[in-house]
């Protein structure tokens, strides 16, 4: 490595003059010292790529020396040679085993040595990429931890502060609370989407509005210029102000008996296609809405519509968690359980079983010769086909059963309360079914299969897990395939439960 520094520290003078003179000659950059006390000093000065360090000084000792370097975080990782004319066996095991990169016997010979130091710098090359990398993934790590956190916090308040509510209550709330605190008898939350009619979608105070109502703007100028510019828009008296001179006409022609003097429309947004207002407006009788109005009601506004913004990210995470939750539990093909989702409702139910001693029985079901189905027909077929019989099982079924696809053509239903005899019975029909129902194969017409059907039974003798019930329903499934298939047949030589 080219341009690396090298620190020699030894006390022979003819050995520091040699390896220096070597060393520079092949491109590195050196820096010596004779005494071992000043070793670290020029480690501090500027922290070299590899340490040529000599076992004993005058003044110092190397192995001591060799530990500062090693117990300090910012040169730890640098390579240090020993350089001593000590034996071997006596030196290299010590200055090894205190951290030491590599020994090297003195007299030295320059191609070894130059080979010894290539080497330890293409490790330290290695190795310091290796911790950048790390280094960086470690940050991100971080920064992903306090993302999540962050989300995970900002749902926990959003939760406190919304308490449940939903985006009309919400609005309800936020226009009383912005009316009673500027003291008006008229406040209304109006929202306006691009290419719509603006709606008013809650009052405080005034009349109540069933359900939204719509605005005309050509009656609502200071509504229209809030929503054009994004500026709050203040009318201190709607009889005087020129924003309402064509508005005055019209009230003229109409006879029109206006009790609102003055109004303030305070624009928000709440996405990149929907804007709204906050319209709020005093009468004759009351005091005229001011600018230092507009600014304390801007205020109350910006926390009002912080809280809006809030319980609407509030809203799409559950949203997004509930869809989440339902596709890892769901086949994405048929959309009955999972086969994870069918272990952990198996579990549960199993564990129901012991625990107040009744009984839950299980039907495997698999579609005879179904291979057929897509090698003449066409996969597309096949899965229609296996979304239809999913179809068909769900709607057999009562509430508190449930079906999962097991895996390709079988599906699993569990029937909690149920013992052998009316679990047999079922599968019966349910074999009846399938072989009657005529599946369509898209504009080539219809298809007809049949079903083998196992049945198992819990508690039974020995079965303790989810995979002992699941077994012994595929041995069920086997006995009733081995028999010619198209029919239901029990665990052979289990009793029924009671």
């Amino acid at each position: 490595m080219a341009n690396a520094r090298i620190l020699i520290a030894d006390d022979d003078a003819s050995i520091l003059q040699t390896m220096s003179w070597v060393l520079k000659e092949h491109g590195y950059d050196v820096a010596s010292a004779r005494e071992g006390s000043r070793v670290l000093a020029l480690l501090e000065e500027r922290t070299p790529d590899l340490v040529l360090l000599d076992v004993m000084f005058p003044d110092a000792d190397g192995y001591q020396i060799l530990e500062r370097i090693k117990s300090d975080p910012r040169w730890r990782d640098i390579p240090v040679l020993m350089v001593s004319s000590l034996p071997p066996e006596e030196a290299a095991v010590r200055t090894l085993g205190l951290g030491a990169a590599d020994f090297v016997k003195k007299p030295f010979r320059v191609k070894e040595l130059l080979a010894r130091i290539q080497a330890q710098l293409r490790m330290r090359t290695i190795l310091r990429s290796a911790n950048d990398a790390l280094h960086n993934v470690e940050k991100e790590l971080e920064r992903v931890r306090e993302e999540a956190e962050n989300r995970r916090k900002l749902v926990d308040i959003l939760h406190d502060v919304t308490n449940d509510l939903s985006s009309d209550e919400i609005y309800h709330l936020l226009a009383r609370r912005v009316a009673r605190a500027l003291d008006l008898t008229h406040c209304s939350v109006i929202l306006a989407r691009a290419g719509e009619r603006p709606r008013v979608v809650a009052t405080a105070f005034e009349q109540a509005v069933e359900g939204t109502l719509e605005l005309e703007l050509d009656r609502y100028p200071e509504i229209r210029a809030a929503l054009e510019t994004g500026r709050p828009v203040l009318v201190e008296d709607v009889r005087t102000s020129p924003l309402y001179a064509e508005v005055r006409e019209r009230w003229k022609r109409d006879g029109t008996k206006v009790s609102i003097q003055s109004i303030i429309a305070l624009p928000f947004a709440l996405e990149p296609t929907q804007a709204g207002v906050f319209f709020l407006r005093r009468s004759i009788n009351e005091p005229p809405l001011a600018r230092d109005d507009v600014e304390f009601a801007d205020t109350v506004v910006k926390a009002a519509v912080a809280a809006v913004q809030r319980a609407q990210v509030l809203e799409m995470t559950i949203a997004d968690n509930r869809r989440l939750e339902q596709l890892a539990l769901t086949d994405p093909l048929t959309k009955v359980l999972n086969r994870r989702a069918l272990t952990d409702r198996l579990a549960a139910e199993m564990g129901r079983v012991k625990r107040y001693e009744s009984t839950v029985s299980l039907l495997l079901i698999d579609l005879d010769h179904f291979k057929r189905v897509n090698d003449n027909y066409g996969h597309l077929v096949g899965d229609d086909v296996l979304m239809e019989v999913a179809g068909l099982l769900q709607n057999a079924v009562r509430a508190v059963d449930f079906v999962a696809r097991y895996g390709g053509e079988e599906f699993v239903i569990a029937l909690p309360e149920t013992g052998t005899e009316g679990a047999t019975a079922f599968a019966e029909r349910l074999r009846e079914v399938i072989e009657a129902h005529p599946f369509s194969r898209g504009s080539a017409g219809t298809l007809h299969l049949t079903a083998s059907i196992g049945v198992a039974s819990f508690p039974a003798p020995g079965w303790e897990t989810v995979e002992d019930f699941l077994a012994g329903a595929d041995q069920a499934l086997y006995r009733a395939k081995a028999e010619g298939r198209n029919r239901v047949r029990g665990v052979e030589g289990a009793p029924a439960p009671e």
